[in-house]
């Protein structure tokens, strides 16, 4: 008996084997398939971890170094030349309710201004932001998002004489009756150089006389909720009753960065205008930028870029400029000086707010 018990024994031993085996590489497989599952979750543990350690900055998602694109910022947001009403920028906008002051920033005694972190919806300075301003030519963002919304860059305007007919010493581009440009043409002399000659031709252009223009313009501005503003010209000429608010320009501007071609343009140092006259007379005339940042006239703090915006200078204005600019971390910002006595302090009082964009 003992005999035959062994020899079963021995006979079960090989298939006891194959399954101990066969246990081990399940065991072995799961070891595997474990530590594959756990090599997985760590990686993904740790890349959404270096990913928010490299964009996580003020609770907001952004590149730290990337450049900031107004067309980028508002792509949701664009407007089509066919819509019939156009969103103000963004849902969320800066809110003042009253001046705030900034440490080193002192206008001087009828001036305004504001500075404000565009992406945070931040008041940063506000000094006047809701009081009557006269814009001079600050006016012109507005006249161009009308021509950028209803016109066609490859039409060809002729210059009338009412568009001629400007008060002396007006910033004109030296156009004569009769002579013919393309709205392309026209909106550059506009935003780079001013030109005053060229707001008249636009208006007529696009409003089919100055006074239905004029009366586009203060309806935009309204649908942007301008509360303060009343537009009587599309250049921005002295009027009692042309004016506007701080505030109001900070909408205008915003509105206008919709526009790629506003920031591509109001980026330029200068714009060569090139067209034939009536009598046949080649004209190739170069235009200044009135922006003494894209000049070199003026240079803006460190690690500031300035994006663009637009001057506006009357005896009765002062110095004006509203700008775009954006930090050493590609936040944009919104800043705004009214009424300077000059265009040195003008540029002075800027630089006060713009040091503070990287703070």
């Amino acid at each position: 008996m003992d005999n035959r018990a062994q020899n079963r024994s021995r006979s079960a031993n090989p298939h006891a084997k194959a399954m101990k085996a066969a246990k081990m590489r399940r065991k072995r497989r799961r070891r595997i398939r474990n530590t594959i599952l756990l090599l997985f979750l760590m990686v993904v543990i740790a890349g959404a971890i270096f990913g928010v350690l490299y964009l996580k900055r003020d609770g907001k998602l952004i590149p730290l170094e990337a450049p900031y694109k107004a067309s980028k910022e508002f792509a949701s947001t664009i407007i089509r030349k066919e819509d019939p009403k156009a969103k103000a920028f963004a849902e969320d906008l800066c809110v003042v309710d009253g001046n705030q002051q900034l440490e080193g920033v002192a206008l001087e005694q009828g001036q305004n201004g504001i500075l404000f972190n565009v992406s945070d919806c931040k008041v940063m300075y506000a000094n006047g932001p809701l009081k009557r301003v006269y814009p001079a030519s600050i006016t012109k963002i507005m006249t161009a998002m009308l021509v950028f919304k209803y016109g066609n860059m490859n039409d060809v305007v002729t210059i009338t004489q009412e568009n001629l007919n400007l008060e002396e010493g007006s910033q004109v581009c030296g156009f004569r009756t009769g002579d013919q440009l393309t709205v392309n043409q026209l909106i550059n002399c506009l935003l780079v150089y001013s030109g005053n000659d060229a707001a008249s031709a636009l208006a007529n252009y696009i409003g089919g006389s100055q006074e239905n223009f004029v009366q586009m313009m203060n309806d935009y501005a309204a649908s942007l909720g301008c509360t303060g503003t009343h537009f009587t010209n599309p250049h921005g000429l002295q009027d009692d009753n042309h004016y506007t608010t701080p505030y109001d320009i900070y909408l205008m501007l915003k509105e206008a960065l919709h526009y790629p071609m506003f920031t591509e343009i109001t980026q330029m140092p200068s714009y060569t205008v090139e067209y034939t006259r009536p009598d046949g007379i080649y004209m190739k005339t170069t235009l200044e930028a009135t922006d003494h940042y894209l000049t070199g006239e003026a240079t803006p703090p460190r690690d500031v870029t300035v994006l663009g915006g637009k001057t506006g200078t009357t005896s009765d204005a002062g110095n004006c400029l509203a700008l775009l600019s954006q930090n050493a971390y590609g936040k944009p910002f919104v800043s705004i000086i009214m009424g300077a006595e000059s265009k040195e302090l003008l540029y002075q009082q800027m630089n006060s707010l713009l040091m503070h964009i990287n703070d």
